[in-house]
């Protein structure tokens, strides 16, 4: 395994993690189907000068080289993942490959095993196709590459091998919604979903209905990607039964497209959702949907790539056996205005 010129001491590291966070703006840029991004300059402890207790001058060696594998598409979820995962490689001085799946498991696995083959020094990967990725995330593993799992993967990263898991847990994000819905009094509720096979949405879905009280219904749809198709699915679920009076959607896309095939019908129906984007943030100040769970995805790419940096290039580990979660929030009336600037600024 390579090894980098010198090692952030934790000081030092937590410095950068609360310089990202409170700056508004990021480096990185979106692109599709996956970029690479060498990053900024190294970070020096001042070249044969004693050191302090920010840093600790190490061998000096090669630069580290840091993939970030996800399922996303480039949509306005893993756009914002994309660039906390390249500004800490921009914070850090080291190269960050980010990489998306586009939702196709295997595309996804092969990706894991290039980035193996390549010889990079730590793998981040998204987990929402876990019988797709197994042998890849081992084999990774076993060539001794440190993995961290990422967004999805939070029960099944121990058994894959990887250091920890960063994101949030998506039952205890399901009960939330489930919560909020039951304290509004509904009954019957619709859970859209937008991906197939994606473990994460499942367990939304699974977690609202441990905690509503009432009865769940739940649809897959034909995804973001094509919205018109989408729309009219939700609006069918919705037409056929009248008795469904509160729609919990997995994704923001879908909580808007809950919102518009509601209004056609001309039925009042709360909508709750997951994740951020402009239209639904702009839906929940004018009153139309009621709360989205924000699982801070620029978090998930910063820390993913600041975590395994440390594991390579100092031996830490994170999280002591259990996840680091970044979520669940919640957005509502009340603080929608302030994310929707950071959302501007593309951190949020």
């Amino acid at each position: 395994m390579k090894k980098t010129r010198y090692v952030l001491a934790s000081v030092a590291a937590l410095s950068l993690f609360a310089a990202a966070c409170s700056d508004d703006s990021s480096d990185g840029s979106s692109t599709s189907g996956g970029a690479e991004t060498t990053a900024g300059s190294e970070t020096t402890a001042g070249g044969g000068e004693p050191v302090t207790s920010d840093t600790v001058d190490v061998t000096e060696g090669e630069d580290v080289t840091i993939a970030v594998i996800t399922h996303g598409d480039g949509g306005v979820f893993w756009s914002v993942a994309q660039k906390g995962a390249e500004k800490a490689g921009a914070d850090l001085g080291i190269t960050v490959q980010y990489e998306g799946g586009n939702n196709d498991g295997a595309a996804q696995a092969k990706l894991i095993d290039d980035a193996v083959a390549a010889g990079v020094d730590g793998i981040a990967v998204s987990l929402a196709d876990p019988g797709a990725l197994e042998a890849s995330v081992k084999a990774a593993v076993a060539a001794g590459i440190p993995v961290i799992t990422m967004n999805s993967g939070s029960d099944l990263f121990k058994d894959l091998g990887a250091i920890t898991h960063v994101g949030q847990d998506e039952t205890v994000a399901g009960n939330g919604a489930g919560e909020k819905f039951k304290a509004e009094g509904k009954t019957k509720l619709l859970c859209v979903m937008q991906e197939q096979s994606n473990v994460g949405l499942e367990a939304r879905c699974d977690g609202a209905e441990e905690t509503f009280g009432g009865e769940v219904v739940k649809i897959n749809t034909s995804g973001d990607a094509d919205p018109t198709t989408s729309q009219s699915e939700i609006k069918a679920a919705l037409d056929a039964d009248p008795d469904i009076d509160a729609v919990f959607a997995t994704g923001p896309i879908g909580a808007v497209l809950a919102k518009d095939a509601a209004a056609e019908l001309g039925r009042d129906v709360m909508i709750g959702a997951v994740d951020l984007s402009t239209d639904l943030l702009d839906a929940i100040e004018a009153g139309d949907i009621a709360f989205t769970i924000d699982q801070q995805q620029y978090l998930q790419g910063y820390l993913s790539v600041v975590f395994l940096y440390l594991n390579v290039t100092n031996q830490n580990t994170v999280g002591g056996g259990l996840p680091v979660y970044t979520g669940p929030g919640f957005v509502t009336a009340d603080n929608v205005s302030a994310v929707k600037e950071l959302v501007a600024a593309g951190t949020r």
